[in-house]
């Protein structure tokens, strides 16, 4: 793990490899290790970099207003880089989405995995599945909040927790507890939102962008997929990643590797 000042803040980062950078950003029920299926076989090609969000893992939160997709390109300051291509997980593609928007120089490709983007409405049917399968938890219940989310994310609503491993299960919970905490710690600080949001804007994104989502996430990930993939002047939809839900890349390495590397510049 290496640290570095961004905009006032110390970030954590992994760092592997030598070649076009690569900054991955982790979902928001996890943090930088959900990468470690990626980082070693991306680093044949490239400098990747797995990022830990300000406030999430081992990156600091000082009390400050903060926009993430600022950070990302902080970071690629700090570290002197032009340009990267950016990977990004559920609210990780969601950030990498509004860099690119907000910063289209500095972005040479996008891929998204089980991605949101801001400015995206749930569905009525995502909001009573919600209710299904969490309920009303205590939010200051990080082991309980974290169990309910990762039956609600990784295993997904067309599996039960028996299909699934329960080791993926456990580190899903583990790295979620954590994500629970930074977010308490983040609802206390001003976090700058694109605006406009991106989910009308998805026309302006001028570089490659490559889409997928596990076979076993939700249905409006899925839809949200085919949205970004048709909308994206360069969008590609890749085939849904059989066996997996919201955190694919963890989930099901190989296949996401395999897309990447033939993907990225």
């Amino acid at each position: 793990m290496t640290k570095i000042e961004v905009n006032g803040a110390i970030l954590a980062y992994d760092e592997a490899g030598e070649g076009s950078p690569v900054v991955l950003l982790h979902a928001g029920i996890a943090d930088r290790r959900m990468w470690r299926g990626q980082v070693d076989a991306l680093a044949a090609r490239h400098r990747v970099i797995a990022l830990d969000l300000r406030g999430y893992g081992d990156s600091e939160l000082p009390p400050a207003p903060f926009a993430h997709h600022d950070d990302v390109v902080g970071l690629l300051d700090a570290l002197g880089l032009p340009r990267a291509a950016l990977v990004g997980c559920s609210f990780g593609g969601r950030v990498a989405v509004d860099t690119a928007l907000t910063h289209p120089d500095r972005v040479s490709a996008l891929a998204l995995f089980g991605a949101p983007v801001s400015g995206y409405e749930w569905s009525e049917e995502t909001e009573q599945l919600w209710e299904e399968l969490v309920g009303d938890v205590d939010q200051e219940d990080f082991t309980a909040t974290a169990a309910g989310e990762v039956r609600f994310w990784v295993v997904g609503p067309t599996r039960r927790p028996e299909d699934v491993d329960p080791e993926l299960i456990r580190f899903a919970e583990e790295m979620d507890r954590r994500a629970l905490a930074a977010e308490l710690a983040l609802s206390a600080v001003e976090v700058g939102e694109l605006d406009p949001p991106a989910i009308d804007r998805l026309g302006e994104l001028r570089v490659p962008v490559l889409v997928g989502v596990g076979a076993d996430d939700l249905a409006d990930i899925r839809r949200l997929a085919d949205r970004i993939a048709d909308e994206a002047p360069g969008g590609v939809r890749m085939p849904d990643i059989p066996d997996a839900a919201h955190l694919a890349p963890l989930e099901r390495p190989e296949p996401v590797n395999a897309a990447l590397l033939d993907f990225l510049p």
